[in-house]
């Protein structure tokens, strides 16, 4: 299927490794000029000479995102080369804490770094994607933004700002040809998650496999109808849907990809 993208440049931050990298190999794998976005250097410059090297077109950018310095340097190296057709918002950070282990600050720390940070993304590349007469912004979420629990609350309620700011911004973009969409991913299978569950397996008595420790993780934790976690390019194809002229129908939504993890509406 042809997605349209070969004339297109997209933006994708956080995307030196885990769900960011997979956006950003599928796009540019689709025809995208990517522009790569991380912290570390030699992790960005990877991806990106990775991309590069097995035909695709990238590019790569360093910023922290938390700062307004940081968000300049982003969008001005991103720019340098031409108008951002597609915005994909992924950095983000969470540290897993229970309620009273997180103080005022780490809510004040969580709210700048996952929302705030998506915020100066948008203001510093919409201008120049509304002289397009099309664009995509697209948020990633969280289903725990959804249904909460109780481990990372300021995370969980960080992410449901996200899934609020994407509706308000479609109401925003209305007759620009610019749509605002929030991909929200249930538990997924990253580097992170995988070396956890590695160590808990012992405490949980899960087993000795990778196959057993994934299904008594799900069963116990985050219990699905599909029974495994997500893979990053799942959540990469639904990105890539919702960034395609096939979407312009879809704006303001909220698409779950969690293998019906979240029970709610």
């Amino acid at each position: 299927m042809d997605l349209k993208f070969k004339t297109k440049r997209v933006l994708v931050t956080g995307s030196s490794a885990g769900l960011g990298e997979a956006i950003a190999r599928l796009m540019a794998a689709e025809g995208a000029e990517v522009v790569v976005h991380g912290r570390n250097e030699e992790r960005a410059a990877t991806v990106a000479r990775s991309i590069n090297d097995t035909g695709g077109r990238a590019i790569y950018v360093l910023g922290d995102l938390s700062t307004d310095e940081g968000a300049d340097a982003v969008a001005n190296g991103a720019l340098a080369g031409g108008p951002v057709d597609i915005l994909v918002n992924n950095a983000g950070a969470y540290t897993p804490r229970p309620w009273l282990q997180v103080g005022v600050d780490d809510w004040r720390d969580s709210y700048n770094v996952n929302v705030l940070a998506y915020v100066r993304m948008i203001h510093r590349l919409l201008p120049a994607m509304k002289t397009l007469g099309w664009g995509r912004m697209v948020q990633i979420g969280s289903s725990g933004g959804i249904e909460p629990f109780a481990l990372q609350p300021d995370y969980l309620a960080a992410t449901a700002a996200r899934h609020n700011l994407t509706v308000s911004l479609a109401r925003e973009l209305k007759g620009t040809g610019i749509t605002s969409n929030t991909v929200a991913p249930g538990p997924m299978l990253v580097e992170n998650t995988r070396d956890m569950l590695l160590n808990m397996a012992g405490q949980y008595g899960w087993g000795d496999n990778w196959a057993d420790i994934e299904r008594n993780a799900v069963e116990q934790f985050v219990q699905n109808d599909v029974g495994r976690f997500g893979k990053p390019e799942e959540i990469a194809a639904a990105v890539a849907y919702l960034s395609s002229p096939m979407a312009d129908y879809v704006t303001g939504a909220l698409l779950r990809v969690d293998g019906g993890h979240t029970r709610s509406v």
